[in-house]
């Protein structure tokens, strides 16, 4: 859910361009629809269908990038630092968390594992950028009044511009409209150990005015995909109406910021600057949550008053006072999710669990979802009628009602199931990548996500080393502290392929975790014995001895470090570059301090 905002724009940092481009992929975004591949012929039309295919397929890379995502993140901290308030990362945590690991989808072959943060930004805002990195903000989080369901509704709305690969396309649509053959400089190799990004290169090439023209058509797609990914993880289907309704009024009464949004434009024209009409999406939703329990639960808001229905029937009314913003209508949303949930999930009335406490009727289970509904039907001795309409739904239900409710079940697991079938069947390249992403990840201390996406590469059917795939396993297995699991693994690898001395610098790895260090030295003997050339091992070795205080050895590893990778001094740390060759020690202190200096200017 990406707020239109005025960004300011450091030509060295993808960040702050990405930023800007995310206005496309925002939860407030309206647009001029163009299908994809409609946007394309246009852009055969004005003879830049090249630069839009070029862009785009850089882009998806940068997508598949760990480093990226990594980047991204960090810069994302530095620029607009952390909430520093422990709930507000506990309830975004908790909701993120569910959603990843509950909700129904897929990661393309290209796509990374959703990594998220939040920051101490005031916007009321969230944004998905191209490598799945969500970045949420404070403001957000706290005007929704940390409300579980209504932020699982926006994060499962921004997690779908991330599955769909929206903000890739936006930006090369972008960059092909605006700029012709104008390419983002940076080179990829999704076979190497370290890919590079010169980020210097990815200059600002999107800024605000260019933003305002883009066409995309992805508000309603991200809005009807998030609901479905949000109610499968067992949040309360209300959330995405409630959470527009406050948005809306968020829009009306509360926003002071110039930029969010243009003054001059127009909302019948749909030009990208104006937010969408959020009454219009708000009853899209509730529409949505309809269906989604067979059309038995309507909601019907007029002015302040919103009326829960089961097939026509009112079970419960809420009026919102003068000064009470929208909470009404979360009464009334939430009420009518919990209904709706249970017709969805349950084909008869026995299954609703109707039964007497304290001298009232009770009904359904602890689930999250139910609790409004249950709360608000013993507030006001609701259940016996909620009971009396539920049973008569079931019994006068149409013939095929259950049938339909479980064929558009049927048909968005198909979906999704052919997401993964490409994946696991992708070709030996992009298999590789997923392996390779693993190891990127457990580079950066990411073992859980190492995990998630080597278990991928494990599956995909035309991967091409398994035995790697299991050194990186357990290398991740470490990192997450299961030390006797990581030890199988890499035991299993070196033994599976000994002639791959990264199975052997992953053992070492585990075994440095393990406290073995003698162990883990010998590992590394191991793989320089494999190949004498390679300056990895030598560079694990070199760092091995200098933690263990042994300087003179140390000395002589990073020394081969330098002779074998063509004399990089970054690959030195600068007290032993300094006796291996004190001019490139001094040169790289000179240009950092150059450096240093330029940016605080």
């Amino acid at each position: 859910m990406c707020v239109i905002i005025r960004a300011v724009i450091d030509m060295k940092k993808i960040f702050n361009a990405l930023t800007v481009l995310l206005t496309v992929a925002a939860i407030l975004t309206p647009a001029k629809v163009f299908a994809a591949d409609a946007w394309a012929i246009a852009a055969e039309a004005l003879g830049v269908l090249a630069a839009y295919k070029s862009t785009l397929s850089q882009m998806l890379a940068l997508g598949n990038n760990v480093h990226a995502q990594m980047e991204v993140r960090r810069q994302d901290i530095e620029k607009n630092g952390v909430d520093p308030n422990n709930r507000d990362v506990e309830v975004v945590n908790s909701v993120m968390t569910r959603l990843v690991n509950n909700g129904q989808y897929e990661l393309r072959v290209n796509s990374l594992p959703f990594v998220w943060s939040l920051n101490d930004s005031e916007k009321f805002n969230a944004a998905c950028y191209p490598m799945n990195y969500i970045s949420i903000n404070r403001g957000l989080v706290r005007g929704l009044n940390l409300d579980e369901h209504q932020l699982a509704a926006v994060l499962a709305h921004e997690m779908i511009h991330g599955l769909e690969q929206h903000s890739a396309k936006s930006y090369a649509q972008a960059v092909a409209q605006q700029l012709g053959a104008m390419m983002v400089g940076m080179n990829i190799d999704m076979n190497s150990r370290s890919s590079h990004i010169d980020w210097s290169k990815f200059s600002a090439m999107v800024d605000y005015s260019i933003a305002k023209n883009i066409s995309v058509p992805v508000e309603y797609e991200a809005d009807e995909g998030g609901f479905y990914l949000m109610a499968s993880a067992g949040f309360n289907p209300g959330g995405g109406a409630a959470a527009m309704n406050r948005l809306g009024y968020y829009l009306r009464y509360e926003t002071q910021d110039f930029w969010e949004f243009d003054a001059q434009d127009k909302p019948a024209e749909q030009t990208f600057s104006d937010h969408p009409e959020t009454d219009r999406r708000e009853e899209k939703l509730l529409k949505l949550m309809t269906d989604y329990g067979g059309g038995h639960v309507t909601v019907s808001k007029h002015e302040r008053a919103y009326r829960v229905r089961i097939d026509g029937r009112e079970i419960f009314y809420a009026l919102n006072t003068a000064d009470d913003t929208n909470s009404a209508a979360v009464k009334a949303y939430y009420f009518a999710g919990g209904l709706v949930k249970a017709f969805h999930d349950y084909d008869s009335v026995e299954q609703w669990n109707f039964r007497r406490v304290n001298n009232q009727t009770d009904l359904l289970n602890d689930e999250p979802a139910y609790k409004e509904l249950r709360e608000l039907s013993a507030m006001y001795n609701l259940g016996e009628k909620i009971q009396t309409l539920v049973t008569d739904a079931y019994k006068y239900e149409r013939p095929h009602t259950r049938q339909r409710i479980r064929e558009a079940d049927a048909a968005r697991k198909a979906v999704w199931d052919k997401i993964r079938f490409e994946a696991d069947n992708a070709k030996v390249k992009a298999a590789t990548a997923l392996r390779v992403n693993a190891d990127a990840y457990n580079d950066h201390g990411q073992g859980e996500l190492a995990l998630k996406e080597i278990e991928r590469a494990i599956r995909a059917t035309n991967q091409d080393n398994l035995a790697e795939c299991l050194a990186i396993r357990g290398r991740a297995k470490a990192i997450c502290g299961d030390y006797d699991g990581a030890l199988a693994d890499v035991d299993a690898a070196c033994q599976q392929d000994p002639s791959n001395l990264y199975n052997f610098l992953n053992r070492a790895d585990v075994r440095h975790m393990r406290g073995e260090i003698d162990l883990a030295l010998e590992d590394i003997s191991r793989a320089i014995a494999v190949d004498e050339k390679d300056p990895v091992p030598y560079k694990l070795q070199a760092d091995l001895f200098d933690e263990l205080g042994r300087a003179d050895e140390a000395l002589e590893s990073y020394g081969k470090v330098y002779t074998l990778t063509k004399k990089n001094p970054r690959s030195i740390p600068l007290e032993y570059l300094d006796k291996i060759d004190p001019k490139a020690a001094e040169k790289i202190r000179k240009t950092d301090k150059e450096a240093k200096s330029h940016d605080e200017s």
